[in-house]
């Protein structure tokens, strides 16, 4: 099968560049050292701990941090803090990156299509994604939420649907600009389908931006997965998120603060560390960079 590709050793030379300005960015390294962290400790933490997230010792409820075997405290229950907060982390991190695979998929397949086709096509489903785009997503979220059953599965699928809107708007703007340059009406005078050039030619010219975009979509899912677990309707207990351990923790503020300010601080640093590599990503692969 014909296929247009980009020089090897021009490809390698981008990449490269690209690693370099990467590297450069102190903010996105911080980032990336710091969700490798978290990322490792919510997976291998657990198996580590002499309690999991439901074991329940009446005798050290509210428990303060660094007591005993309780590394973080206690909860009200007489749970673990910690083995609660990396259970918690496991979930709220597959949820996050979950809804951005899904996300990004969806987003990206309107996009090229709309792009690409332009024409009725491209208008019709394009006015689909303002349609989404009016309506504030944290509203959509906590609607679909109260309708579904809240599972992880459920969650994911709404904070999905609810998400896809900026990346087909990113990769509409992109495969638009793209469509006609030489290498496309190059396959097109050889025959090739519209699917073909849409998908092996033009979309790996646009994955920069998708990556970016789905980077920041990681971090956008975590907080609203947060934000509606927090309000009721998301992930229910005692399945722990960070969400709903803010939620059971608000009224003992004053008497045990350390409930809600250790998983506050988890979500802060996801967040964080994800924007920070998603504002690294962007300026690495921006090609006008090579030039600076």
């Amino acid at each position: 099968m014909t296929t247009i590709a980009v020089p090897s050793d021009r490809t390698h030379w981008w990449q490269s560049r690209a690693v370099r300005r990467f590297a450069r960015h102190r903010l996105a390294l911080v980032g990336m050292v710091m969700i490798t962290v978290l990322v490792l400790a919510c997976i291998v933490g657990p198996l580590l701990l002499p309690y999991d997230s439901l074991y329940v010792d009446l005798r050290a409820r509210f428990a303060p941090p660094f007591s005993g075997l309780h590394f973080l405290g206690t909860d009200p229950l007489g749970r673990d803090q910690t083995a609660r907060l990396l259970e918690a982390g496991r979930i709220s991190l597959l949820v996050g990156f979950s809804a951005m695979v899904l996300s990004t998929i969806i987003g990206t397949a309107v996009g090229v299509i709309a792009g690409y086709r332009g024409g009725r096509v491209g208008a019709a489903l394009m006015r689909m994604v303002d349609a989404f785009l009016a309506f504030p997503s944290i509203f959509l979220v906590l609607a679909l939420a109260a309708l579904l059953k809240p599972s992880p599965t459920m969650i994911t699928v709404i904070i999905a649907i609810t998400s896809w809107m900026e990346v087909a708007r990113i990769v509409e703007a992109e495969v638009r600009s793209l469509r006609e340059r030489e290498f496309v009406q190059a396959g097109r005078m050889l025959g090739l389908s519209g699917t073909h050039i849409m998908f092996r030619e033009i979309l790996p010219n646009v994955v920069g931006p998708i990556i970016v975009a789905a980077t920041l979509t990681v971090a956008r899912a975590i907080l609203l997965e947060a934000y509606v677990s927090f309000l009721g309707y998301g992930i229910q207990p005692p399945l722990p998120s960070w969400g709903n351990m803010l939620n059971g923790a608000q009224q003992y503020l004053a008497s045990a603060p350390w409930l809600a300010i250790v998983p506050g601080i988890m979500i802060t640093m996801a967040v964080t560390s994800f924007n920070f590599i998603g504002d690294g990503l962007r300026d690495a692969l921006d090609v006008r960079n090579d030039h600076m």
